[in-house]
């Protein structure tokens, strides 16, 4: 990914040092090569604050200070937890300090006394990777919302879903692979003397004899056939010689591996219609 000029050049840069010199001949090059936000300390303890007060994209950190050295600064830097990528370039002049202060958690390291070539292009690699960073966060935390928003609109539309069948019918029905109801909404019991499954996997469900057996099993072939069916009219004759008609319709349920999960619907009577 490429940046523009200005974007890589007004990068927040800190600069940490105890020795004024080195504060100066830093803040020198930085300001020779373009950068226009640069700002510096030369105390170590400032520099947690200062940095969740700026978010710098870099901080230029000397390692051998007075009082609190680099390496407990990054160690007080890793515990921001607003920024999982720790923008450190160390200085130091001890070779023996370079791993140790990678294994720690900066990004690179800086030789002592300076190569302003090498200050220059260090910079303005870490610079590069660390705006990187930032555009990659940015679309993650976009595509993120993204996914909630989604989220809360297909929510919001299967409860309209919900409670327009409910308004459309008499009763809202769920039942799984194995053709267990799972959830109903309505007087289903008293309707067609269908209870829930209990929530030990035991069926409860209540069977009430008169049912049209040719019209039954017309509706559980296209259900053993996974299709949808719409408005189908099934019937029973009661105990008492009266008899009740139903309309139901449902459509096949599958999750996001297109697996077959169950059936949903909605039914009405049509004897009380009448």
């Amino acid at each position: 990914m490429m940046f523009a000029e200005s974007e890589i050049l007004d990068a927040g840069i800190l600069i940490v040092d105890d020795q004024e010199s080195n504060v100066v001949l830093l803040e020198q090059t930085l300001r020779e090569g373009g950068y226009t936000r640069i700002a510096s300390t030369m105390n170590p303890e400032e520099v947690c604050a200062l940095h969740r007060e700026n978010a710098y994209d870099l901080i230029l950190l000397d390692l051998q200070m007075p009082g609190m050295d680099g390496f407990q600064v990054i160690a007080g830097l890793k515990t921001n937890a607003a920024d999982a990528y720790l923008p450190v370039l160390v200085v130091t002049a001890q070779p023996g300090h370079k791993m140790r202060a990678l294994q720690a958690g900066a990004r690179d390291f800086i030789s002592k006394p300076f190569d302003l070539v090498e200050v220059r292009t260090r910079i303005r690699n870490m610079l590069e990777v660390r705006l990187l960073y930032k555009k990659l966060e940015s679309y993650n935390n976009k595509l993120e919302r993204k996914v909630q928003e989604r989220t809360a609109e297909l929510r919001e539309s299967e409860a309209r879903y919900r409670a327009l069948t409910e308004l459309a019918s008499d009763w809202y029905w769920e039942q799984d692979e194995n053709g267990k109801f799972t959830k109903v909404s309505g007087p289903v019991l008293e309707m067609l003397g269908i209870r829930v499954d209990s929530l030990d996997g035991e069926t409860n469900d209540a069977r009430v004899a008169g049912w049209n057996e040719a019209e039954r099993e017309l509706l559980q072939e296209r259900i053993a056939a996974r299709q949808p069916f719409l408005d189908f009219v099934f019937s029973r004759v009661n105990a008492n010689g009266s008899r009740q008609q139903f309309r139901v319709s449902g459509e096949p349920m599958f999750n996001k591996s297109s697996q077959f999960i169950g059936y949903r619907g909605i039914g009405v009577e049509l004897t009380a219609k009448n």
